[in-house]
């Protein structure tokens, strides 16, 4: 373990002292591409399968997961207790929570699954405390609620991002917009649409040689830095929206209240008090981006208590389908659809038609 760290020490310390340059640009990159690698191997080590982590993963129920993320007591336990009703240990000590802590609220009826994780500190990303196990299970959430305290939050903001940076996780980004494709033979081929500040050919080749990759095709779709490539190069990050949640608002003024509400992916709450919290819920619910259907039984009114939950990058009829059980999707003849996703109500469709928020769908079988 020792080792792995003091590598990324040691190489961190050379970035540092390395002028930024064209000449040094190559450089640069190999040494990030050796870091991401590194960073890599911590997280899963080497040969062996790793250990259970202590009852840390939680079964995942309900239609989406989201992690409490934050230092030591800012509050994310008060605010879970607060918003699902579940008892987790509250105390006004650090380092109250040792294990996950599951949660559940049903909000516009989907039920959401909250996680309560320990605290992160400073170096999770090399091993300190529970840090991997904490950041494991972040990366399996769909959003990830930041809990800051706002009587000092922009320094622990800017070590917990780089914490989870160090973990892949890629916060409120889209994914860099690099078409990358091995290949047998033929060298690396480089195709530059937009001109490129940081990275070149023999950069490219830098970064990739360090990864054994000699014949690739990549194509470069906007201005792209090195770390970009070598994320896609890593293709093990994952991009998720994240809301930072000062907490605490209780203890500062109005005015200092009206700056904070400017911030962006920022909700003030006070998790004691409760104040804030539909503002926090609605915020949750357009980050999460869930799509709510209705089903119909032939000749009964729609079923609108209990929605079935899609995300909207799977709205599809067969997505519907397959979420409600395995075999409709067999035995699939077509839908009926009221709702805005179609032109006449009702209107009959195919598996492959796209579903909007708030349709109902009525599946007729094949006889």
């Amino acid at each position: 373990m020792g080792t792995i760290v003091e590598k990324i020490s040691a190489i961190e310390a050379e970035m540092a002292r390395t002028q930024k340059n064209k000449a040094t640009a190559g450089h640069l990159g190999l040494l990030k591409a050796r870091l991401a690698k590194l960073r890599r191997e911590l997280i899963t080590p080497k040969g062996g399968g790793g250990g259970t982590g202590e009852g840390f993963d939680v079964a995942k129920t309900g239609d989406a997961r989201i992690g409490f993320v934050g230092f030591p007591s800012v509050g994310k336990s008060t605010l879970l207790s607060n918003l699902a009703g579940v008892y987790s240990e509250v105390a006004a000590y650090e380092f109250t929570t040792l294990t996950t802590v599951p949660g559940c609220i049903k909000y516009k009826g989907a039920k959401i699954q909250l996680l309560d994780l320990p605290g992160i500190i400073e170096g999770a990303k090399d091993g300190k405390g529970r840090g991997r196990q904490v950041i494991a299970v972040a990366r399996t959430c769909g959003l990830i609620f930041i809990v800051l305290d706002v009587l000092k939050p922009l320094q622990h903001k800017q070590l917990i991002e780089h914490e989870l940076e160090g973990f892949g996780l890629r916060l409120n980004k889209q994914p860099p917009n690099i078409t990358f494709r091995k290949k047998e033979k033929g060298g690396i081929n480089l195709n530059i649409m937009v001109p490129q500040s940081e990275l070149d050919l023999d950069t490219v080749k830098t970064i990739l040689s360090e990864y054994k990759i000699h014949n690739a095709d990549i194509t470069l779709k906007y201005d792209a830095t090195s770390d970009d490539l070598i994320d896609i190069v890593e293709g093990n990050r994952v991009y998720m929206p994240c809301i930072y949640l000062l907490n605490k608002i209780d203890q500062i003024s109005i005015e200092e209240l009206d700056v904070i509400y400017k911030i962006p992916h920022c909700v003030p709450i006070s998790a004691h008090h409760k104040w804030n919290f539909d503002d926090l819920l609605e915020k949750m619910w357009t980050y999460l981006k869930l799509v709510r259907i209705y089903t119909k039984p032939k000749g009964q009114l729609p079923d609108y208590n209990s929605p079935i939950v899609l995300h909207s990058d799977h709205t599809s009829v067969e997505d519907f389908c397959n979420k409600l059980h395995k075999s409709i999707a067999k035995e699939f003849k077509y839908a009926l659809i009221w709702g805005s996703s179609v032109k006449h109500q009702p209107q009959k469709v195919g598996k492959d038609h796209l579903l909007a928020d708030e349709d109902v769908v009525q599946i007729v079988k094949k006889v």
